[in-house]
């Protein structure tokens, strides 16, 4: 995942140096991603002149987190597509049909790290294939690491946000119908955004 390492800072001055930036090198291990307070969602646009959110319910998690070494972090989901909920009925069952996920073909939606790289400060960014209708195609995520603590039942969590922009014609998305007024009642381009909180297995 490559979030939790942090560059250790000296100033040289004629007293002494500034004291070093926090080990979190017990941060390092691997993680279970806690479906309960954890949140897979997105935005698109409709109609031209409003936003749709959404989010999925169903999916698992694993991440391996190297507090020393960023770049030795990973992280795999796997999104069960009839999961999706945007609150409405209608609207998600227009979205499991053959127009856009094809959930029947196409169940699952899978994200497979390659890369992990440090941004500065909290700041990092993971870079791994997401594949969606059998589609595979990269995708970058900004994180922001949002801390590590123990839980009131014993379980070492890690907590953090990320967010992204897809085209959801790149994998094969394309459904869509024009307005009277102009323009296509859904956006091509998707936002996406995460709030994960992990509990630590090994």
């Amino acid at each position: 995942m490559g979030i939790f390492g942090r560059k250790n800072e000296t100033t040289e001055t004629t007293t002494a140096a500034a004291p070093a930036g926090p080990d979190l090198s017990a941060v390092t291990g691997d993680y279970t991603v806690d479906p309960a307070h954890t949140t897979l969602g997105f935005v698109a646009r409709h109609a031209m002149v409003t936003n749709v959110k959404g989010s999925f319910t169903d999916f698992t998690g694993e991440l391996h987190l190297d507090g020393s070494d960023p770049a030795k972090s990973t992280a795999n989901f796997d999104v069960q597509m009839a999961s999706i909920d945007t609150g409405n009925a209608d609207r998600d069952g227009h979205l499991k049909s053959a127009d856009f996920f094809k959930i029947d073909e196409f169940p699952t939606m899978t994200f497979r790290s390659t890369s992990a790289e440090s941004l500065g400060g909290d700041d990092y960014r993971i870079t791994g294939d997401l594949t969606i209708l059998g589609t595979t195609k990269p995708l970058s995520i900004d994180l922001e690491f949002n801390g590590s603590a123990k839980d009131p039942f014993g379980n070492e969590r890690v907590g953090f946000e990320g967010k992204a922009e897809i085209l959801r014609s790149e994998w094969g998305l394309t459904w869509n119908a024009a307005l009277e007024t102009g323009g296509v009642l859904v956006s091509d381009k998707i936002k996406l955004n995460f709030d994960i909180s992990a509990i630590k297995s090994a």
